[in-house]
């Protein structure tokens, strides 16, 4: 079995701060629950990704990485009003990135990202990640090439969008390889175009608890990953790629 870092999971504790977004609280998703489901998979490491729900609470990200262990890292959403002093506080407890939620909000505005991006980068070597979708890449586009480092979320979500997030994977933007719930298109042409124009561009995310997709995640779609791809490819989309990007404390 192939061995497997997902890029993109949440936590949901209810014992730290939830926020409603337009009336929704997700159910809990506890660090035993992914524990759980990884097993299944073989992740042996992985990115906790703060939701909107979640907003601008550390609190259970800590509380998280400390119980999942230094193999897992955390993407996290902060105001722009954030010291440099707390930007690399928290990177000793193991964040490595920053999340703009465009698409359900939480995060620090679009208005906000350039500045924001670059501080993190220049701070701790961070990249940010876009939960947007792809039909809105055409008024970001110049923006986000000019960058130092971007992924964006869940393959765009839309087909129509899709040709811009090809453009941006060719100008060194990364691709989410997850979320197969809550896109409108095939993954599997979506992942042999992406492969073919830079499979290290991309990175697998299980989007673990699924939250308000149209369907959870189902293990079904990690094996559709390494049937279209290849085991080659696939190595480097399930684990290489990410622990490049990432850094995790404990794996080399």
């Amino acid at each position: 079995m192939n061995k497997v870092f997902d890029s993109h999971f949440h936590i949901i504790d209810p014992r730290f701060p939830l926020v409603a977004d337009s009336g929704f609280l997700p159910q809990e998703f506890s660090c035993a629950h992914y524990q759980a489901r990884a097993k299944q998979l073989n992740i042996v490491g992985g990115a906790v990704v703060s939701g909107s729900f979640q907003a601008f609470d550390q609190t259970y990200l800590a509380a998280a990485l400390q119980t999942l262990g230094p193999s897992f890292v955390g993407v996290t959403q902060l105001p722009a009003s954030t010291t440099d002093a707390e930007i690399l506080e928290l990177h000793q407890a193991g964040v490595r990135a920053l999340r703009f939620n465009l698409r359900r909000g939480g995060s620090a505005s679009v208005e906000e990202l350039e500045l924001l991006a670059r501080r993190v980068y220049e701070t701790a070597d961070w990249h940010v990640e876009l939960y947007v979708d792809s039909r809105e890449l055409a008024e970001l586009f110049d923006r986000l090439v000019g960058l130092p480092a971007v992924s964006v979320d869940h393959l765009g979500l839309s087909r129509s969008g899709f040709p811009l997030l090809i453009q941006l994977v060719e100008r060194g933007v990364y691709v989410k390889v997850s979320g197969f719930g809550r896109i409108d298109f095939d993954p599997r042409q979506a992942l042999d175009d992406l492969a073919s124009v830079n499979a290290d561009a991309l990175l697998f995310g299980s989007d673990l608890p699924s939250t308000r997709a149209r369907r959870p995640f189902r293990n079904q779609d990690l094996d559709l990953v390494v049937e279209v791809l290849g085991s080659e490819i696939a190595e480097k989309v399930l684990y290489r790629n990410a622990v490049s990007l990432y850094r995790p404390r404990n794996i080399p």
